[in-house]
């Protein structure tokens, strides 16, 4: 990814943040067959660490696609994005253009035994299952300590610590405060490139800039 010094992401708790409210990652290798294997699967941070640890698994499949733990990996995340159309700028000429924030995050991850990467299977889910009414814990009952150990068995948890990274967040800060409000009120609206998530961005970088 090309970096532009208008739109470096470069705090690491802004990075972190980012990863918590988009655990969504895509995870490439390049193989050294030659290839590049991409898949799909959710992240957390390890919150105990200073610098940016990765937490995850993949399916036993995927291990061996992306020789897990061999090499560099590529882990992308994605949070929110959008259009912007040059008729929210003001009558100058303009050219459209897209908003995002984004962070490529580089490392050689290190391959969990079964009972750490059980844990951190129980704390992933308890990440997403602690904002529902009942939460739904891995490992709430008898039955429930059998069942995780037997799906596990079928995944290779990772830790991946995070050597290297570009991340970007493009949310219009070479544009006027006038401008940039604009924007906003487009995207807080209800046209057909309205985004509440991407809204809500802008705000939060324009406040840090004290715009």
């Amino acid at each position: 990814m090309r970096q532009n010094p208008s739109f470096v992401l470069g705090e690491t708790a802004e990075i972190k943040r980012l990863i918590r409210d988009n655990p969504w990652a895509t995870i490439i290798s390049h193989t050294s067959a030659g290839e590049l294997v991409a898949s799909h699967y959710p992240v957390i941070l390890e919150e105990s660490a200073e610098d940016i640890v990765l937490l995850g698994h993949v399916g036993r499949p995927d291990e061996q696609l992306h020789e897990l733990g061999s090499h560099e990996l590529l882990v992308v995340i994605q949070g929110p994005h959008g259009y912007i159309s040059p008729g929210w700028y003001d009558a100058s000429g303009a050219v459209p253009t897209w908003n995002f924030i984004t962070a490529h995050l580089y490392g050689t991850p290190e391959l969990l035994g079964a009972e750490e990467n059980l844990r951190v299977l129980e704390e992933l889910v308890d990440h997403f299952e602690e904002r529902m009414p009942e939460p739904r814990r891995m490992n709430g009952t008898p039955v429930d300590a059998a069942y995780a150990a037997r799906i596990s068995a079928g995944t290779m948890g990772f830790r991946l610590r995070v050597t290297r990274l570009v991340a970007k967040n493009k949310m219009s800060q070479n544009k006027p405060a006038e401008t940039v409000e604009r924007v906003i009120a487009e995207l807080e609206g209800d046209g057909p490139y309205a985004s509440a998530a991407l809204a809500t961005e802008m705000r939060r970088v324009h406040d840090r800039l004290g715009r």
